[in-house]
């Protein structure tokens, strides 16, 4: 019998460190470079970490943010993610915004913003919405300058 992994974040390294990896491996693979981990709240234990694939499954759901979410939701057992943060590189869309509400996550921490196809401080704002039955505090800028500068690496590389 194999012994549990230890999912503890290293000294040193930080959630979101481990979400620029993410975003890190997903443009390695062609992927926009979108990285996301969930811990639990005492920001210490990693419950999951995703990058993009949506090229690679065909699939346009398949945002870090919503593979981190279905991988933290099936290691806790559970659909509603209470007690848990959200560290992704990149301003959620409306898709994963409402995600992240109906998953009940206490915290979003994200890096660059996303003007065109944000939801959280841009578009929709799904989050101030009079119907959006769950809001996370919110916490934006968090490796801003990392998280922007892949996404511009990436895309002026395809132009």
């Amino acid at each position: 019998m194999s012994a549990e992994p230890d999912n503890t974040l290293p000294h040193g390294v930080s959630p979101m460190d481990l979400a620029l990896e993410e975003a890190r491996l997903a443009a390695g693979r062609n992927e926009v470079p979108v990285g996301a981990v969930i811990v639990l709240r005492d920001g210490r234990r990693v419950l999951a970490r995703a990058g993009n694939e949506t090229e690679a499954r065909q699939d346009p759901t398949a945002h870090a943010e919503m593979l981190a979410i279905r991988r933290a939701a099936e290691a806790l057992g559970r659909s509603r993610l209470a007690g848990c943060d959200l560290y992704v590189t990149l301003e959620p869309c409306a898709m994963c915004a409402g995600a992240i509400a109906h998953a009940r996550l206490d915290r979003l921490y994200f890096g660059a913003t996303d003007p065109k196809g944000g939801a959280v401080l841009h578009g929709g704002r799904l989050f101030e919405q009079p119907t959006c039955h769950h809001r996370p505090d919110i916490y934006d800028g968090l490796g801003e300058s990392d998280a922007a500068a892949l996404l511009k690496q990436f895309f002026a590389a395809r132009r």
